[in-house]
């Protein structure tokens, strides 16, 4: 007592299937399933989005470079 067997399972699967009948449980599985691929596609898109969106490093050793030009012609 205090377990389901395996007759509770069958039992509650029945009433499920009276209840919503096949057409519409498979049209909800197939309506998760949607969703499921919107969320995947979803964060590929974030995920790229935020690749695109680094800064990129700067070379500090050319803007020396122009620094120094422009003070010798200054200078």
């Amino acid at each position: 007592m205090g377990g389901l067997s395996i007759w509770h399972w069958i039992v509650v699967l029945v009433v499920v299937l009276l209840l919503f009948g096949r057409g519409k449980i498979s049209e909800i599985m197939g309506d998760a399933a949607k969703g499921i691929k919107a969320f995947k596609k979803g964060m590929s898109e974030d995920d790229e989005t935020a690749a695109k969106s680094e800064p990129k490093s700067i070379d500090h050793q050319g803007s020396s470079q122009v620094r120094t030009e422009t003070e010798k012609k200054v200078g």
